[in-house]
């Protein structure tokens, strides 16, 4: 049976894939699995970050070999030609504290992603652009692959776009937990008397939703364009 790995940092990022498919939980890490005669498909979330994502993978890989692994989920845009609300299949990966560089299996994509410590602000996703010439910017995907690289898994990744290069957003890191978790309720209670950031956040919400749509349907899209894998039960269809 060939195993597909899912790994992203937030259930809103799967929410369109994963809607139908049974859901578990166990130390913090969250589940969704499908699975037919050929091939389980299961996805994991356990926060934001390298260490949230290695948690993930770790608990996946509790479950049996993994066959091919895949990074999803949202990501800002560091180019201005890169729409809000798109997805796109990412060529490779640049860790940006060490420098390191995992490309894709082949013919994934043409947009490279790098994946940060922090959240990206304005000035800090022109840096990363200006620096390694990426087009869009993560907090995981760097860390899933280096693992599917220790493994020799072949590895891809699905990016949807949340934020703009432009976009002024309050700083999101305060909000974020050690553990990878964001503390909703205070970043609630932080915004409420902040009006001047109600309509970029709304923005970011449709934008947010439109990825995760697009995301789905690209992921379908992707494998079925190369014949590896069939369709998984409780898919949506999210053709037009």
């Amino acid at each position: 049976m060939t195993r597909v790995a899912l790994i992203a940092a937030f259930p809103g990022e799967l929410r369109p894939l994963v809607r139908h498919w049974p859901h578990s939980k166990r130390n913090g890490v969250q589940f969704w699995a499908q699975r037919n005669e050929e091939e389980e498909w299961i996805a994991a979330c356990a926060g934001a970050g390298q260490d949230a994502a290695t948690r993930a993978f770790a608990a996946l890989e509790d479950g049996g070999p993994i066959d091919l692994v895949i990074s999803l989920g949202w990501a800002g845009a560091l180019r201005a030609d890169v729409a809000a609300g798109s997805a796109h299949n990412v060529a490779g990966v640049i860790d940006a504290r060490t420098g390191e560089r995992f490309l894709c299996d082949a013919g994934a994509g043409e947009l490279w992603l790098v994946t940060s410590p922090v959240v990206a602000d304005e000035m800090e996703k022109r840096r990363l652009a200006n620096t390694y010439h990426a087009a869009l910017v993560d907090m995981e995907g760097a860390a899933v692959a280096r693992l599917a690289s220790m493994r020799e898994i072949p590895f891809y990744c699905i990016k949807g776009v949340s934020d703009s290069v432009r976009a002024r957003l309050p700083d999101l890191n305060r909000f974020l937990r050690h553990d990878g978790g964001f503390r909703l309720a205070a970043f609630l209670l932080f915004v409420m008397v902040r009006p001047w950031y109600w309509p970029a956040l709304v923005q970011m919400g449709e934008n947010s939703r439109k990825a995760a749509q697009n995301i789905a349907q690209s992921l379908f899209e992707f494998f079925d364009e190369r014949g590896h894998i069939s369709k998984p039960n409780g898919y949506p269809n999210l053709k037009p």
